[in-house]
């Protein structure tokens, strides 16, 4: 897969520029069944060569296997790809030996701490975007990113973004420190930012990087209602894919593949391609685990919607239509931008 020029969009008014269309890496290593480490290594690797610089990560992603992953994959890319890699991680989440997760941690020595051992797995001198992947309770905001602002004054860090946070939230980090990013879930089916969050950061010029922007495969459209999942998979429990939900949310799909079909483009490039088109400051997170689905995906930059296109999109999947929550209750219970 060569690179192929395409202007890059900015991390904020702050931040790096980077290539529109950025690689989640979770699923390589964590909540969607077991994944082909060859193969994960691999689609790094394409990515890279097409050009991709933003490469996102947490420290928490199979208990650092993620970063080791990703520092593997920057180990054994051609050096001129390598050099181009900005990493993004995200850090706070509090795991148990069996899995689960209890709770975040967002206290400035704990802070430090999580870069440490994040810096030591990926293997560099410095972590591009650092971010706490949820907002600690019982730690104000303030004292988080002061401690990643330090962080960056010492040279480990080079920029600071947010995740789920809400507006409120938002201008309160943003007081203490230049915000680069708002990572975020945003798609045809999670449009819950535009009322408030986007407008805010819009405002205070921070970019968005946009995850989950195929909703976890749900409005891929590959994704069918007799899909077996592994009991590790993460959508196993999610509301979107339980029962009457996963049947409503598939007929969205259905009606977005007309539209797509009409195009002569994939359900998923027509999904991405919409994002892409909410604006210059947002870049588009794509989960892809092979080759096959990356490709598929850097597709969508050469699709234009035009006016009329859009239009019919949402007419296909209205904002709001999506049935049930984006997160468990659980989970759903930790999300400053849901509040």
């Amino acid at each position: 897969m060569t690179s192929v020029p395409h202007p890059t969009r900015p991390l904020g008014s702050t931040g790096p520029r980077v290539f529109p269309l950025g690689l989640g890496c979770m699923g390589m290593s964590a909540l969607y069944g077991e994944a082909d480490r060859a193969e994960s290594i691999a689609t790094i690797h394409a990515a890279l060569d097409a050009g991709v610089t933003l490469l996102d990560t947490g420290d928490f992603y199979g208990m650092g296997h993620n970063e080791l992953l990703i520092n593997e994959a920057l180990r054994t890319a051609a050096p001129s790809a390598r050099e181009q890699a900005l990493i993004s991680v995200k850090f706070g989440a509090l795991r148990t030996v069996e899995g689960g997760f209890s709770g975040y941690d967002g206290r400035p020595a704990a802070v430090k701490n999580f870069a440490a051992y994040s810096l030591q797995r990926l293997g560099t001198d410095h972590i591009d975007v650092y971010r706490i992947a949820r907002v600690d309770p019982d730690v104000p905001i303030e004292e988080t990113v002061g401690a990643i602002a330090e962080l960056v004054e010492a040279g480990h860090v080079r920029h600071i973004g947010l995740s789920e946070v809400g507006a409120e939230t938002i201008r309160r980090a943003d007081s203490v420190a230049p915000i680069a990013d708002l990572q975020i879930e945003y798609s045809l089916i999670s449009r819950g930012i535009e009322k408030e969050i986007l407008p805010t950061v819009r405002e205070l010029g921070i970019g968005v990087t946009a995850y989950g922007v195929l909703s976890r495969g749900l409005i891929s459209g590959h994704f069918t209602r007799d899909r077996s999942l592994a009991p590790d998979d993460f959508r196993g429990m999610s509301p979107r894919f339980q029962g009457d939900n996963l049947q409503r949310n598939l007929d969205l799909v259905e009606q977005l593949r007309k539209v797509a079909d009409d195009k002569g483009v994939s359900v998923a490039q027509t999904a991405i391609a919409w994002v892409l088109s909410r604006g210059e400051d947002i870049v588009p997170l794509i989960g892809a685990r092979t080759r096959a689905r990356l490709a598929e995906a850097l597709g969508a930059l050469d699709v234009a919607l035009s006016t009329e296109e859009l239009a019919a999109v949402e007419q296909a999947v209205p904002a709001g239509a999506a049935a049930g929550e984006r997160y468990p209750a659980a989970q759903m219970a930790h999300l400053d931008s849901e509040r």
